[in-house]
């Protein structure tokens, strides 16, 4: 059980799934046929998800994948990166692993995000971009385009340099950190300015 307060949201102002996502209403889903949200994940408002911006050529692809227990902070936008490639200019997808927390105002054009990973807010990061599991990206740090950011590392500045190793108990401390910030996201009873 978590010491800490609730975080109340408006009902109205969100969108539960079946499988406890919660997607502001106030959030921009474009392509929301190519994105997929691994399960107790949620979207806050003024995000903004591509799931448009895909590769050319029929039927569905995924563009942006979450895995369970994500954040993604007021005002991020997650769009995938792309490049021109034998002079043909392409999108590539974006997967995000489990236990995410994606900090406010950040931009994310990465490759890839393992799991127990922790972005800070105002950062962005770079077209294909790996951040390797259980990393740590200080608040205000901009990434370079292709760079690899190993596991258990913490990662600041503008560029992104290394500044030390995590702990092993990272994992498990971002886990329930994550865990614990979806349990305290609380709706609020409009009628009686409490929780429902």
């Amino acid at each position: 059980m978590s010491l800490e307060p609730p975080i109340y949201y408006s009902k109205s102002e969100f969108i539960e799934t079946d499988t406890g996502n919660k997607v502001s209403r106030r959030a921009t889903i474009a392509g929301p046929q190519n994105i997929i949200l691994g399960g107790k994940t949620i979207i806050s408002s003024s995000a903004i998800i591509r799931g448009d911006l895909r590769r050319s050529g029929p039927g569905h692809a995924v563009v942006i994948s979450l895995g369970r227990y994500c954040l993604v902070g007021e005002g991020c936008v997650m769009r995938p990166p792309y490049k021109t490639y034998r002079g043909a200019f392409n999108y590539y997808p974006m997967k995000v692993g489990d236990h995410v927390h994606i900090g406010k105002d950040t931009v994310v054009e990465a490759a890839t995000i393992g799991n127990h990973v922790d972005i800070g807010k105002g950062c962005v990061i770079g077209k294909f971009v790996i951040i390797k599991d259980c990393a740590k990206i200080a608040d205000n740090t901009v990434i370079p385009a292709n760079t690899v950011v190993p596991a258990l590392a913490l990662f600041a500045g503008s560029p992104a340099q290394f500044v030390e190793d995590l702990p092993e108990s990272t994992q498990e401390l971002v886990e329930s950190h994550t865990k614990q910030y979806y349990m305290r996201f609380q709706p609020l009873d409009p009628a009686r300015g409490r929780q429902t």
